[in-house]
């Protein structure tokens, strides 16, 4: 036949669009051309396929070949066009029935000796294909078992072009377990646990209270003292992922190009470093953005360690994703949508030499200790629940501490209590943990009974701001669920204010 089309599809975040891979042989000069709002890698394609089909003696057609892609206006990207485009000019060229063709949704990317390679976004590829009713997909034989992890589809794979012609005749190759290798016997890593930290009983009990309701988190002190100890263990402290998160989960990792064979079911962590450019934290590219940090550390936690040597634009990219958790990149060829609502963890010495208040050790002078403090504006300290500062301990108390601290076991079976309590109270509404409750539904149906006086007094002294008060009242829920509480009294809303006291931040 002089004409065919195969199906693929179009990755705009973790959003696919079905695009057809039309295929057809004139009359005219050999020459082969590709059209639909192509990007560079899917340009190339053309030439890899060829490349491939003279490697294996198959052989392309010596007339006029033009491949679209429709539909023709949607800006299309990536190498992983390349299996529909050799399954639909195999068809043109009668080399392949049309019946298996039509049925397939194809993801791979052609090597130019014929080997079929693994692509990137082959989750939420699948995802997108089962959203269209689709019941078969043919993916890189390397990938059969992150593709395999979304039901409802069959799932083929094929490790070259041969394959995919036996494939296509309805004949798809067998999946031949690779025998595991004897056990080798290694030390096991150390996994991280909150029975790590010694002292800084303070810094635990914030971390814990930011575990129990979803909140952001700021830990300031000199160097040494455990900032960064707490937040690695932060995610140890949450409960495993829920299969939704799960899967959305790993179709961010999956895009991102991270190897998968099974779903992600553990928080991230991620702990970009401070050089990172606004790409890298929100994600970037030049056509349609790819995700970034925040939204790798989607359902997990992000780091920022000595946050005051961020960039500034860095810094305050952040402002959106942590009130509405998503962020939108917008390019030249359209705008992008990844989630990401994780929790943040910032930590900071008081000034650039980190020993401010620790005796007399200090050598800056206080225009240096304001410049430090000042990167960091008030509207994102307004958004961070909890301002904990961490003091050295002494020598004394590190040496007669010989009691092992708790275990991040211990503690997670007190988070996952108070979560539990939080989904049980916000059930029906759209939420789960108390950092998600928007200020109107807190003023209107948990506003507190007790402790009015203490958040009117602080609003009136600037100790908060409105915002402030919100904070204050998610932060006084979360304590009362640790507590065990159902309602929350005027214990709860002051030691909320104590959590969330930011002046002596923008003070030091």
């Amino acid at each position: 036949m002089s004409a065919a089309s195969a199906w693929s599809v179009a990755l705009a975040g973790l959003d696919g669009t079905m695009v057809e891979v039309e295929a057809s042989v004139t009359s005219g000069l050999p020459c082969t051309v590709l059209v639909g709002l192509p990007d560079t890698a899917l340009n190339e394609s053309r030439d890899r396929c060829r490349a491939a089909a003279s490697s294996l003696g198959i052989g392309w057609p010596m007339e006029r070949l033009t491949i679209n892609l429709t539909p023709a206006s949607l800006p299309k990207t990536g190498s992983h066009y390349d299996l529909a485009i050799m399954a639909a000019v195999l068809c043109t060229s009668g080399k392949v029935p049309l019946q298996v063709v039509k049925q397939a949704v194809l993801v791979g990317e052609i090597g130019l000796d014929g080997r079929v390679r693994r692509v990137n976004g082959v989750l939420p590829a699948v995802l997108a294909a089962r959203r269209a009713g689709r019941a078969l997909v043919i993916v890189p034989m390397a990938q059969v078992a992150e593709a395999r992890l979304i039901t409802g589809v069959e799932v083929w794979g094929v490790a070259s072009v041969a394959d995919l012609m036996e494939a296509l005749h309805g004949r798809p190759p067998e999946i031949v377990d690779v025998p595991a290798a004897a056990p080798v016997v290694v030390e096991a890593a150390h996994r991280p646990d909150l029975a790590d930290v010694n002292g800084q009983p303070e810094g635990r009990w914030a971390l814990e209270v930011a575990a129990a309701g979803g909140h952001h988190i700021f830990f300031q002190g000199p160097p040494g003292v455990g900032k960064t100890m707490l937040a690695e263990r932060l995610s140890t402290l949450l409960p495993p992922l829920a299969p939704d998160e799960a899967l959305q989960v790993s179709a961010l990792h999956s895009l991102a190009g991270e190897p998968l064979d099974d779903l992600i079911t553990t928080p991230p962590y991620f702990a970009p470093h401070h050089n990172a450019t606004m790409a890298a934290m929100v994600g970037g590219g030049s056509r349609l953005a790819k995700p970034g940090a925040i939204s790798l550390a989607h359902r997990g936690v992000l780091f920022l360690d000595e946050v005051p040597e961020y960039s500034v634009r860095v810094i305050e990219s952040l402002r959106t994703p942590l009130e509405s958790g998503w962020v939108s990149v917008a390019r030249a060829q359209g705008v992008v949508r990844y989630p990401a609502r994780f929790q943040l963890v910032m930590g900071a010495n008081p000034c650039p030499c980190g020993m401010y208040g620790v005796g007399s050790a200090c050598r800056c002078q206080p225009m240096q200790i304001r410049r430090y403090n000042e990167r960091l504006s008030a509207p994102i300290l307004d958004r961070v629940d909890i301002h904990q500062r961490l003091s050295a301990p002494r020598r004394a108390f590190v040496e007669a501490n010989d009691e092992r601290p708790e275990s991040s076991a211990v503690v997670a079976q007190r988070v996952a209590e108070a979560r539990e309590r939080q989904r049980h109270r916000l059930a029906g509404t759209g939420w789960s943990l108390n950092a998600e409750v928007p200020g109107h539904y807190l003023r209107k149906v948990l506003a507190p009974k007790a402790g009015r006086q203490l958040l009117e007094t602080a609003l009136a002294k600037g100790r908060v701001s409105a915002r402030g008060v919100d904070k204050a009242i998610r932060l006084a829920w979360t304590l009362a669920d640790l507590a065990g509480l159902s309602e929350i009294g005027t214990e709860q809303v002051a030691a909320a204010l104590s959590l969330n006291r930011a002046e002596w931040l923008v003070a030091a």
